[in-house]
């Protein structure tokens, strides 16, 4: 069933078209925002460069054609209010970053802001019971400083001033940046969310290939999963290449490897556990001098904490044993232990009931990456809504979406907002 057909029984066919035009909308403003970047010919858009000025031009028009009343923040995010039907009426946040990793594709996270956009253009000037906030986070993928989610954190009100003070390559802070962007960074604490908000929902594509091999539009999702980062290091010894008996190595870098398989073949053996090394470094790193050091990196996720934890443990105790057959020693310390992070059980149902009157097949899904939800999750309710990546191509230019499925998010949207209008 494609987007178009299963969205008919939510509004018509005049709806249907609506909902695709503004699909069409969505996509043309996403590839547009992507030519705003910091290297030609690629899109590149780190936190507060000067192509982020552009994207600030452009979505700030956007969003005053839909009768938005539109300010930046201290910490650099886009935020556009569409007044509610009477004066204090709550908020509900729909958004999603406006940064880039190198090279990016034009959808990862644009797609979301520029979907609640459109959610707001929907409405046609018709007032809810609430105010509807789209914000376009400043950052989120942690290109620049290293640490990502700047601009939900600041919403969210965990920004503090020690994360204020990181520096990027060229020695610049984040506070600076904010400084030279003409922000201040001292009036931080006025960028948290409205208390009392409604919640918030973050639609953006999948970065996967689960929808597109499922052949759905969409999928609601149930968690974010909890991520483990690990630096692992082998120390064997160093001795000559040519001299030294195989027998009698102490090579820290086929200890290494031993244990990188040993982790994929555990992996492999759980459901919904993932298990990445990325890294290896082998000192000396001479062609013809055994490795006396090796230092790998470890990324493991799984939707639950327990199930990550316990997948650790083994890893480290393979380490341990791998080490002790080879006489190398092994040690691991521990660089991230991000806990799971649940959406909201109401705004999961009241999704539920969107795609249902929509009329859609979808599924639930565990989300796999970070994502601004799971920072605005710690002040108010929040839930995410993938859209389907075709080929499940993400971070990389090649990245794309569906009208139909753009136009499907819509219509869902469009169904949250009409329940929410009920029963706020």
């Amino acid at each position: 069933m494609s987007g178009t057909d299963g969205a008919l029984s939510h509004g018509g066919p005049a709806r249907v078209n609506s909902d695709v035009a503004l699909a069409r909308a969505v996509v043309d403003r996403c590839r547009r925002l992507a030519a705003c970047s910091e290297e030609p010919g690629a899109t590149t858009r780190t936190f507060l460069s000067p192509p982020m000025r552009e994207v600030h031009a452009l979505v700030t028009d956007w969003m005053r054609q839909a009768h938005m009343d539109v300010t930046v923040d201290a910490a650099g995010n886009l935020r556009g209010v569409y007044a509610g039907d009477r004066a204090g009426s709550p908020h509900l946040y729909i958004g999603s970053h406006l940064d880039t990793v190198p090279h990016a594709g034009a959808f990862d996270g644009i797609l979301g802001v520029m979907l609640g956009v459109a959610v707001v253009e929907r409405l046609e000037g018709r007032r809810l019971p609430f105010a509807i906030e789209v914000v376009g986070f400043s950052e989120e993928e942690g290109v620049r400083f290293g640490t990502p989610f700047i601009g939900s954190r600041a919403l969210a009100g965990t920004l503090d001033a020690d994360l204020l003070d990181r520096v990027d390559a060229g020695g610049v802070s984040i506070r600076e940046a904010i400084r030279v962007y003409g922000l201040d960074a001292d009036r931080i604490d006025d960028a948290r969310a409205t208390h009392g908000a409604l919640g918030f929902l973050e639609i953006h594509i999948e970065q996967g290939p689960v929808l597109d091999q499922s052949n759905l539009p969409l999928a609601v999702v149930e968690t974010i999963v909890g991520q483990t980062r690990l630096d692992v290091t082998f120390e064997g010894a160093a001795n000559h290449a040519g001299t030294t008996p195989m027998a009698g190595r102490r090579d820290a870098l086929t200890g290494a490897a031993e244990w990188v398989v040993a982790v994929e073949r555990e992996a492999r053996n759980l459901a919904g556990l993932v298990a990445t090394t990325g890294v290896i470094r082998a000192l000396p790193g001479a062609t013809n001098v055994i490795a006396a050091s090796c230092r790998c990196s470890l990324d493991v996720r799984h939707a639950s904490d327990a199930q990550r934890h316990a997948a650790v443990d083994r890893f480290t105790a393979a380490a341990r044993a791998i080490a002790s057959a080879r006489s190398l020693t092994a040690h691991w310390a521990l660089a991230l232990d991000q806990p799971a992070v649940a959406m909201d059980g109401a705004l999961i149902e009241r999704l539920d009931r969107a795609v249902a009157e929509v009329g859609v097949p979808s599924r639930h899904m565990a989300s796999g990456a970070g994502h601004d939800a799971m920072v605005m999750a710690s002040c108010m309710p929040a839930a995410m809504l993938f859209v389907r990546s075709p080929g499940g191509i993400s971070h990389h230019p090649d990245e794309a979406v569906e009208i139909d499925d753009v136009a499907v998010a819509i219509g869902v949207s469009g169904a949250l907002l009409d329940d929410l209008s009920r029963q706020p």
